[in-house]
């Protein structure tokens, strides 16, 4: 049992890599503490797993307590992640929104790339985290991100342990994820995308309060001045 900040940073895939590596069967899950993993095999490999757990661990991983115990082997064929359980006392950690990483940053500037400026761009390792979870385990189902299927590719990069968007939550893209759009005060649509950033860039350069609604909630944003006398 694993406790801390483990929900929300890829600790999950890293477990699964890791066990494949070293040829281990069993799971691993998320729960409403923190990260249960069952692993099996060769006692090398498992001195090597318990070790590496707690060492390489991803970066944004914050490991408050490790506890483990032996059990009788089960005879498992693979290693699996398995489906999150929400029984027990709420007590894991829920990360904050996580800065867009350099990779990522990458993709949102590459002209070639799908999520070419694509503003909820996200992966294992950044995105939105608190402002967007309901409930936990952080499962998407548990994320206002539920509501929005994902495409086949964004389902086959979730779904691929070699990619980083292998279980991430909020995974997305424009043509399966939330889009941006600009109202005037009234309610009427005025522009969708780019042209809705720009309409917003334009008001707040005239002096207007702009209303962001986002998938965590809203938040009002006006651009700052500063008088000398």
């Amino acid at each position: 049992m694993i406790r801390g900040a483990v929900q929300g940073v890829g600790f999950r895939p890293f477990i699964y890599r890791l066990a494949h590596e070293l040829h281990l069967a069993g799971w691993v899950n998320n729960s409403s503490q923190g990260v249960f993993v069952e692993a099996e095999g060769e006692p090398d490999a498992i001195a090597s797993f318990l070790h590496r757990l707690r060492h390489d661990h991803p970066p944004h991983a914050v490991i408050q307590s490790f506890e483990y115990a032996f059990l009788d082997p089960t005879d498992a064929s693979e290693f699996v992640i398995r489906q999150s359980d929400p029984a027990g006392a709420k007590t894991a950690l829920v990360m904050p929104d996580i800065a867009v990483c350099a990779d990522c940053r990458k993709e949102l500037f590459d002209s070639a790339n799908r999520r070419f400026h694509y503003p909820f761009i996200n992966c294992t390792n950044c995105g939105p985290r608190f402002s967007i979870i309901t409930a936990l385990p952080y499962d998407r189902p548990h994320t206002t991100m539920g509501s929005f299927v994902m495409c086949d590719a964004c389902r086959a990069e979730y779904e691929d342990p070699s990619d980083r968007r292998f279980h991430a939550q909020p995974n997305a893209c424009p043509v399966c994820g939330p889009r941006i759009a600009f109202w005037d005060a009234s309610g009427k649509p005025l522009g969708a995308d780019e042209d809705a950033l720009a309409l917003a860039i334009a008001a707040l350069n005239m002096g207007r309060i702009v209303a962001v609604k986002g998938i965590g909630g809203f938040h009002l944003m006006v651009e700052k001045q500063i008088i000398y006398k």
